[in-house]
């Protein structure tokens, strides 16, 4: 069974940046899509940005130039580098993992962006 722990998020001001992990264990499929998502409280869930096992990415147009999504596979491990935070940036974010068949998400983590 895969396990996702997610790590790095807190506290941050505006401007701020800051760099989440998501840790896998298990056995990890060769062909995937890793994803971050976040949810602020009262509002829907949002992809934020995704990754595949060939390193193609995407963003949601409201990151895209400030996240950046990125891979360790020898270390099954992904990270979502985020730079010029904003309060709207505000969020619990998860890691997802699909693949074929199957899918498993992390608990998340907090991130808060305030003066």
């Amino acid at each position: 069974q895969v396990r996702l722990v997610e790590s790095g998020g807190g506290l941050v001001q505006p401007g701020g940046s800051l760099r989440l992990s998501c840790v896998a264990s298990g056995s990890i499929s060769a062909i995937y899509v890793m994803g971050w998502y976040r949810q602020a409280p009262g509002k829907q869930r949002e992809r934020v940005a995704t990754i595949t096992n060939t390193g193609s990415t995407n963003y949601a147009d409201s990151v895209k130039g400030r996240f950046t999504i990125s891979s360790d596979n020898a270390k099954n491990t992904w990270y979502l580098q985020m730079n010029s935070l904003k309060p709207e940036d505000t969020a619990v974010y998860h890691c997802k993992l699909d693949w074929v068949g199957a899918a498993t998400w992390g608990q998340g983590t907090q991130v808060t962006v305030s003066s």
